[in-house]
């Protein structure tokens, strides 16, 4: 224990109420300033200071204390203390406060100042684990949205070029062989026959290679979000509007693909769970601020669907947008639902998500593979 005491009766005094308190206390007794400052250096359980001193006070102390950032219990004991500063002292930290006259609280306020002070360093302790333990599955989760965005890329990839371009091949010589004017009208049947079957197939993978990895972003979000909105309205019979006052925004590396992936996420919740007749999707920027802002007029979501303990679409939803610096905000009730991304552009703080980066295999255009 440290004791900032410049009275050595005062000194005796408080040890006799420790010791006869079944307390056993290894003591520094300090007095002035630079002695209490280098005392600090080491660890101590607890700091009983006097509250006047030559040239120093405990106010003075508590406040070196508190600036050199030790959370150490600190107990005030003065010969006379009025209200206002016993007040005072315990808003900027102190522990406790007692009266030379009325020691014998001193050993229960030590002990009860150590207790706390103890607790307080678990509590933050188990507080700074919990926030590490949550950085980490953040990350965890990050890394996993990044890595399924590599593998989407690498198979999307490997369609248009391996599978895509096959097929391509392979119309082209069906095509060619039903043009020949040798080949008998049964064989020709059966060739236009296996070209409609080579189209479909064509056609099947450039739905794939879309959904795993939309060419239409390289040309632009607005009009990825266009094409998406349209093709979602055919395929569902659902309304679907799209509005933006924006034209072709300039966006960071890995913005547009959280925001299409996002809008497709919400637009097959829509279809799935909102039984909605109408949706929305508005797209803004202002203030630096990306907005993406997704509502239907469907049912709605309960507390319990936000609440269910595997609505892993909404947490990957959080987890996407965060990789871009972003959050998304849910917002539901009894005339539908309302998804909102926000994504601060700060390009230094956006990380590049895997595929957005620039290679050596350029764009993919499935739009070129059933040409002849």
């Amino acid at each position: 224990m440290l004791h900032l005491e410049d009275s050595d009766l005062d000194h005796a005094l408080v040890m006799a109420h420790l010791q006869r308190g079944g307390l056993q206390v290894e003591t520094l007794r300090v007095d002035t300033e630079p002695g209490f400052r280098a005392a600090l250096g080491q660890p101590w359980d607890a700091l009983i200071s006097d509250y006047n001193l030559p040239g120093f006070s405990g106010l003075k102390a508590l406040e070196i204390v508190r600036g050199m950032g030790l959370q150490l219990p600190f107990i005030l004991v003065s010969g006379e203390i009025g209200e206002d500063v016993a007040v005072q002292a315990m808003r900027d930290g102190a522990s406790d406060y007692l009266l030379k006259a009325k020691l014998a609280r001193l050993v229960p306020a030590v002990e009860h100042a150590i207790a706390a002070h103890q607790t307080l360093r678990a509590r933050q302790r188990a507080d700074r684990e919990l926030a590490a333990s949550r950085q980490r599955l953040s990350e965890l989760a990050q890394h996993l949205q990044t890595s399924v965005e590599m593998e989407r890329a690498a198979i999307a990839r490997e369609i248009h070029d391996d599978v895509g371009g096959g097929l391509s091949a392979l119309k082209f010589e069906l095509a060619w062989m039903a043009r020949q004017a040798s080949t008998p009208p049964e064989l020709k049947a059966r060739l236009e026959t296996s070209i409609e079957t080579v189209t479909h197939a064509l056609e099947a993978s450039q739905r794939i290679m879309h959904n795993l990895r939309p060419a239409i972003l390289e040309q632009g979000l607005v009009a990825a979000l266009q094409w998406m909105t349209s093709r979602f309205e055919k395929r569902t019979g659902i309304t679907t509007e799209f509005r933006t006052s924006q034209d072709n925004p300039v966006l960071p590396a890995g913005v547009p693909l959280v925001a299409y992936r996002t809008a497709q996420e919400a637009l097959t919740n829509v279809s799935k769970h909102a039984q909605a007749s109408k949706v929305r999707l508005d797209l803004s920027l202002a203030q630096d601020v990306l907005s993406l802002e997704v509502s239907d007029n469907g049912k709605g979501l309960s507390g319990e669907d936000l609440a269910k303990t595997r609505s892993f679409g909404i947490r990957g939803l959080h987890e996407r947008a965060s990789t871009v610096g972003g959050w998304v905000d849910l917002s539901s009730g009894p005339t539908g639902t309302t998804l909102i991304l926000s994504v601060p552009l700060q390009p230094d703080a956006i990380p590049t998500l895997p595929g957005d980066e620039d290679d050596d295999h350029g764009p993919h255009d499935p739009s070129a593979w059933g040409s002849l």
